[in-house]
């Protein structure tokens, strides 16, 4: 990997390899933090001067009243059902989305392991209660599955199902993962990724933050397994980015209109936040209300409409996320922000720490 202090040379703007950076063994967060406000915080504003350091917990001092913070309300599915074909051997079913909710519930999207075996019409064992029909192949090597089972499909993945940690974290889903990789505010269930800047919050914390004036708002993107997929082509622009669905609440685009007219700043918790705020807005800089989907690739020389100021975690080298913070804080601003981050021993990805970009 290159070193963070390269010099981007290129006019054209970065390269894939320009997102590469080394992070130091042990430096991936494999658990949360004890408490989830406890996380660290780097402050980087994008006009300049110092990168600051706090803690999650004294956010209110950098958002100031009358300022909009959008949440994203995205509910983490256990969509991970590990089972046994006939034979006993092992199987992993990732369920992705309903294929037909309206006429099938029990149809869904799924990644299954091993690819090369499981194909239309076999069968995965998960439970006495659940059996995974293999139904249909479906695009990018996914398969379209049927859930057999007496209880509601969401039913039996609360009961049988675990929670689809990223597999940087190198380990099996625990009880606590249950919690904590989750949202105090989640409310739509839709997503097999959380998005993990809003990890870091408490309801206290947001009590804290509406008692001193900062509205808040939410909306829902449902984060798909994409999100962890990697840039493999050279030029970023060459890549496909993953599509996922989004709906902004009619009161959320009312409340950004409302604060961007009385010259306060939105606030995005997350990549997530970003990509449907922008999505969702008008060459106006309005926010239409509604649901929709979204493939946008956000990356150096994106021109933002809506969002001012930015929450967000640490994110892989090479990745889309990264790629997003750097079209909103600068790359050398960025590269600059992560460097001093891994200085001073601060703890990446998911489950890591977070950083506030003004």
């Amino acid at each position: 990997m290159t070193d963070l202090s390269t010099n981007l040379s290129r006019e054209e703007g970065p390269a894939l390899a320009d997102y590469d950076y080394d992070l130091p063994p042990g430096r991936i967060a494999r658990y949360p933090a004890a408490e989830r406000d406890d996380s660290r915080l780097l402050v980087v504003s994008r006009t300049g001067g110092g990168i600051r350091h706090d803690r999650f917990r004294d956010l209110p001092r950098w958002v100031a009243p009358g300022d909009l913070l959008v949440l994203n309300e995205s509910r983490v599915l256990p969509a991970r059902l590990l089972g046994v074909k006939p034979t006993g051997a092992p199987s992993e079913i990732l369920l992705l989305r309903p294929a037909a909710e309206e006429k099938d519930p029990r149809l869904w999207e799924a990644l299954v392991r091993p690819g090369g075996k499981l194909k239309p019409g076999r069968e995965v064992v998960v439970s006495p209660e659940l059996t995974v029909q293999i139904v249909d192949s479906a695009p990018g090597g996914g398969r379209i599955v049927r859930l057999v089972t007496a209880l509601e499909p969401r039913e039996a993945m609360e009961r049988f199902g675990h929670v689809p940690l990223p597999p940087y974290l190198d380990r099996e889903d625990e009880p606590l993962d249950r919690e904590r990789y989750q949202t105090v505010y989640a409310r739509v269930p839709g997503s097999v990724a959380a998005p993990t800047a809003g990890l870091h919050f408490t309801t206290e914390l947001l009590k804290s933050l509406e008692a001193k004036g900062v509205r808040v708002s939410r909306l829902h993107l449902h984060v798909g397994v994409g999100t962890f997929r990697p840039v493999e082509t050279e030029r970023p622009e060459e890549h496909t980015m993953h599509v996922e669905a989004f709906a902004i609440p009619e009161e959320t685009a009312a409340a950004v209109r409302g604060v961007r007219e009385a010259g306060g700043r939105v606030w995005a918790v997350g990549s997530t936040v970003v990509r449907a705020l922008e999505s969702a807005a008008t060459q106006g800089k309005e926010v239409r209300a509604g649901r929709g989907e979204t493939d946008l690739f956000i990356r150096p020389g994106f021109g933002f409409r809506v969002v001012d100021a930015l929450i967000t975690n640490f994110h892989l080298p090479r990745s889309t996320l990264l790629m997003l913070v750097a079209a909103f804080t600068g790359y050398q601003r960025t590269m600059e922000a992560y460097r001093e981050a891994i200085a001073a021993g601060y703890r990446f990805y998911s489950y890591g720490d977070a950083m506030a970009v003004l």
